[in-house]
């Protein structure tokens, strides 16, 4: 793939989705890590390919930091409108085939036909919406934003409609009228406000995560990346923390996270994928799981 400065196509071998011309400044007061040790600022949009590729890594840093850690998301502003034409892109159909692309390098499914079939002309619709639902719950918020990366990604919506959002906002728990009345008020407000800290913060693209500890200090990663290099930024911050054990059996997996991809499977159960990929599709044999198929691959839920 080549490179390019379009912030829609990721590249694979830096693992970001970046913005150009922006200048690296650091703001103390939002690295305060509050009452948990370690303090974790995630710069994410929803339509961000490379932030769907590290699911399985947040989802694992979770499951094992998740006491002494506290994550604050983030929009980011990937797609603002089609008014630019950079990095060879100009149209929502020449993204299909990166995303194609990006779903084989990440091992996660992603059907780059939505930008075919009902292409997105931003991605702040769905950012304000999650910045709307954050006013409802936190948690709900993130369920929320998990339904929208499902719909966009692998079931081919365009996430930008209402009717989509609603959909998802019902699926997470939370009341969409009192969403789509924050949405045309705070949510926005919040968004904005979002932006303007990434600038400050010299936030370049997506995904950007700032870990900082109690003493102050702080590490970036940004891009794509392993787990063990979250592992190795947390470590750094908070020399004492202590990884938390779970249960990795494929019961207790889906129950802590309702819908699974194969690599989330396997990163969160510690299994080679083809093993996980052989279990999964045996628990599909015997009616313990249910799958919805892409053309890039599955996504798992429990029956």
């Amino acid at each position: 793939m080549e490179t390019n400065n379009n912030p829609l196509l990721c590249d694979v071998e830096t693992g970001m989705c970046e913005l150009p011309g922006q200048a690296t400044t650091t703001d103390t007061a939002e690295l305060q890590t509050g009452n948990k040790p370690v303090k974790i600022i995630y710069f994410t949009d929803p339509i961000c390919s490379t932030c769907w590729g590290i699911e399985p890594q947040l989802r694992k840093l979770k499951l094992e930091y998740g006491h002494d850690t506290r994550i604050n998301y983030h929009m980011g502003g990937l797609l603002p409108d089609w008014s630019y034409n950079s990095g060879g892109i100009s149209k929502p159909s020449d993204v299909a085939h990166h995303w194609d692309e990006v779903s084989a390098y990440y091992n996660m499914p992603i059907d780059g036909d939505v930008w075919l079939e009902d292409p997105l002309d931003s991605s702040y619709p769905p950012s304000i919406a999650f910045k709307a639902a954050q006013i409802q719950s936190k948690v709900k918020a993130l369920n929320f934003l998990r339904h929208l990366r499902e719909m966009v990604f692998l079931q081919k919506k365009n996430i930008t409609k209402w009717v989509h959002i609603s959909v998802a906002a019902t699926s997470a728990g939370l009341d969409p009228e009192q969403l789509q009345t924050d949405m045309a008020g705070m949510g926005r407000t919040l968004f904005y406000q979002d932006l303007d800290l990434a600038k400050m913060m010299g936030v370049r693209g997506f995904p950007t995560i700032f870990i900082t500890g109690r003493s102050g200090t702080t590490e970036k990663v940004y891009g794509y990346k392993p787990y063990n290099v979250y592992e190795d930024a947390i470590g750094k911050t908070h020399p004492d923390i202590l990884k938390q054990p779970y249960l990795k059996n494929w019961s207790d997996l889906f129950g802590k996270y309702p819908t699974l991809t194969n690599r989330e499977f396997a990163e969160l159960s510690d299994m080679e994928l083809n093993n996980a990929e052989s279990l999964l599709n045996d628990l599909l044999s015997e009616g313990a799981i249910q799958q919805y198929r892409t053309k890039n691959g599955p996504l798992w839920m429990r029956s």
